[in-house]
């Protein structure tokens, strides 16, 4: 098990009680590996008094706040078992689902993911943003990526050591699992409301959530402004023909200021659109080239090193 924690000091308990459970009832051998990513309330001392009960709990506290998908890197690259399941420790990611991941496992698929059925506890807002992101990324991306797939799935130790070979630093997570392919099957599930705690993501989150996915696997938004800047040109082209050909047969007037100013806005706003979208491409380009590592471990608890460690 791999599980990143931001905050959640309110439902960890609770998540234990209830994933020990579900997992003593499969009869397997486990690890958990929980990441605490630079926690500000009681996340790290509540994990590692449930290191102290169980060494199967495994700690690692990273040295500051590096978002969920870094952490869950984090996780996935301490895993150690035959078959990896990332879940989320809010219990929104039912652990009784791991039973039914298991089966489809030694059926022989390398990854089951869950989908979600419906979304009925979002809000109208998060909902139709979510089915337009999908949508559109589905269309644009050169990856498969599952609508309603969160990072709640089994993976086979083959597709975790694959995706450990990924590096970069802008990280979608959901699209990484699509990429490394394998053979894949999916089942459906009803996301219940957060056990205790509140969500760590708001809106504006969200939408760079969204931005690292598009740019991530796609460059259409790239060759959309160039077709806009082709589709400009020669429509500038044609009406300049047009006024040299107004002005040879009736001369000379006077152009109308309004849409003059109307043009000039248009096309200005268009430039810094197409410079913010260039942009999003050089920033990740620009933090691709410094290589600085995914993120840095603080401590590590139930490892036999156990020491700071970089990566």
């Amino acid at each position: 098990m791999v599980v990143a924690a931001y905050n959640e000091e309110d439902v960890l308990d609770i998540f234990f009680a209830r994933l020990e459970e579900t997992l003593a009832s499969l009869g397997e051998s486990y690890e958990i590996i929980c990441v605490n990513d630079g926690s500000r309330d009681r996340t790290a001392e509540v994990l590692a008094a449930h290191n102290a009960r169980d060494p199967r709990i495994r700690v690692i506290n990273l040295a500051r706040n590096f978002g969920k998908e870094l952490a869950l890197t984090a996780g996935l690259d301490a895993t150690r078992g035959r078959a990896v399941v990332p879940l989320d420790a809010d219990l929104q990611d039912p652990p009784e689902l791991i039973g039914e991941f298991l089966r489809l496992w030694r059926e022989g698929f390398d990854v089951v993911y869950a989908i979600r059925n419906a979304r009925d506890t979002d809000s109208w807002m998060k909902r139709t943003t979510a089915k337009v992101f999908y949508a559109m990324l589905r269309r644009v991306s050169n990856v498969d990526i599952p609508p309603n797939a969160g990072d709640f799935r089994l993976m086979d130790a083959r597709v975790v050591e694959a995706l450990r070979g990924l590096r970069e630093r802008n990280r979608f997570m959901k699209g990484l699992f699509s990429w490394v392919g394998f053979r894949q099957t999916s089942i459906g599930y009803e996301r219940p409301l957060r056990a205790a705690g509140k969500t760590k993501f708001n809106y504006w989150k969200l939408w760079n959530f969204a931005l690292d996915g598009i740019t991530g696997y796609s460059t259409v938004p790239l060759r959309l402004a160039t077709y806009f800047g082709f589709v400009f040109a020669v429509l500038a082209m044609v009406y300049g023909v047009y006024l040299l050909v107004r002005t040879m047969i009736w001369g000379t007037d006077v152009p109308g200021y309004a849409s003059t100013m109307v043009a000039v806005i248009f096309m200005g706003g268009m430039q810094l659109v197409v410079l913010g979208i260039i942009g999003e491409y050089l920033g990740r380009l620009y933090s691709e080239a410094k290589q600085r590592p995914l993120y840095i471990v603080d401590s590590r608890l139930g490892f036999e090193d156990n020491g700071d460690a970089v990566d």
